[in-house]
């Protein structure tokens, strides 16, 4: 079945991580989802089958998966995959695994936050992270993470696959290390109770709390 990839009306500099892939005629095929059709009605436009996944292609004409069109991030009006920055990520010693999704802006829009399960015996280094991440030339200035939470295992599903969607919930919220990007710069310093208090303050002002992930509960 041919397949293309599909801007759908999204201007091209908003475009760096990525386009869905389109199935062009291959809407016969798709049976929809047991008991979800809104989801199904998002996959058929007319004949074609509207896959949910994301690819681009450089300037040597090769393609790439860049993930899956829930893994879209908005930053200060950018668009952008999570695909593209988490395989940037993994180019840090030490780091096994880096899902990134999006938590919410006290303002608008989306902050990024990354998990990091490292290798065996490896330690979390903020200052190797922040400088390894400036160094790669192809780091979009938007992309930088807000937030970097240190687990000892990232969540999965039953078919084995990392579960993003406990780590949007729980955000910074969390028992494991949160190291939290100062300023503009690519320092990270160790999130505390008092810039946690800030957050929660800036939030507040913005009439935002109720994006705030829910607090932590005493055992």
């Amino acid at each position: 079945m041919p397949a293309r990839a599909v801007r759908r009306n999204r201007p091209a500099a908003q475009l760096r991580g990525g386009r869905q892939i389109v199935s062009i005629g291959g809407a016969a095929a798709f049976e929809g989802y047991y008991k979800n059709p809104g989801a199904a009605a998002e996959r058929v436009k007319g004949d074609d089958f509207w896959t949910g996944d994301l690819a681009y292609r450089d300037a040597d004409g090769f393609f790439y998966f860049a993930g899956r069109a829930s893994d879209w991030l908005r930053v200060d009006s950018e668009n952008f995959s999570a695909a593209p920055l988490e395989r940037i990520l993994l180019r840090v010693s030490g780091i096994l695994s880096a899902p990134v999704f999006a938590v919410p802006d006290p303002a608008t829009g989306d902050q990024v936050m990354c998990a990091v399960e490292l290798d065996a015996g490896a330690v979390f280094d903020p200052e190797v992270f922040g400088q390894t991440l400036a160094e790669q030339p192809d780091m979009g200035d938007k992309w930088w993470p807000r937030f970097v939470r240190v687990t000892d295992h990232v969540p999965l599903t039953g078919s084995n696959k990392i579960d993003k969607a406990p780590l949007r919930a729980a955000a910074w919220s969390t028992d494991d290390p949160v190291y939290i990007r100062v300023g503009r710069t690519h320092e990270y310093v160790l999130l505390d109770d008092e810039a946690r208090a800030r957050i929660e303050r800036d939030f507040a002002e913005q009439g935002r709390s109720a994006l705030l992930p829910a607090p932590l509960t005493s055992a």
